[in-house]
């Protein structure tokens, strides 16, 4: 609630600040800090720290508030996500079967650290604990593509379909 200006200022588009105010007054009503955030990352693409403060202000709680319910869930994004947002999952299943080797090749090949995204927002890239796939292990998705049976040299290919 340390957001004086939160009631008056404009976050992102006009259309994107009118569609979050509008879903934050329909869920608000239930106490769905979760639905709000959700519905604010479908707006948005990803949760900026702006948001985060309307989203307080609006259901009268901290920004304290609204960022810890927010890390505790992994589906929520604090950064902009590429045109190509690469998850590689490091879940026990992934990892024995060469994940790890995965997801640093990848790092090396596009540049990027750790829940980055490229320059030109292109690709992203993030790890993940379990995609719940795990008979195809070791297994990346990209959007909502997931590909499975990876190893190194399988992702030239895969990286040059989203060319």
């Amino acid at each position: 609630m340390s957001c004086n200006s939160c009631s008056t200022t404009v976050v992102g588009t006009a259309e994107q600040d009118a569609t979050l105010r509008e879903q934050i007054a329909a869920l608000r009503v239930d106490n769905s800090l979760v639905q709000i955030l959700q519905a604010a990352q479908d707006i948005y693409g990803y949760l900026p720290e702006k948001v985060i403060e309307v989203i307080a202000y609006e259901m009268g709680v901290s920004s304290e508030t609204v960022y810890s319910v927010a890390t505790f869930y992994s589906q929520f994004n604090f950064n902009p996500k590429g045109k190509y947002a690469i998850s590689v999952c490091l879940g026990t299943a992934c990892y024995v079967k060469g994940a790890g080797e995965i997801y640093e090749k990848l790092k090396e090949k596009l540049n990027l650290g750790d829940g980055e995204t490229t320059p030109d927002g292109k690709f992203s890239l993030d790890a993940c604990r379990c995609m719940g796939a795990c008979g195809l292990a070791p297994v990346m998705s990209i959007n909502e593509t997931v590909y499975g049976n990876l190893n190194v040299d399988s992702l030239d290919a895969i990286l040059e379909e989203c060319k």
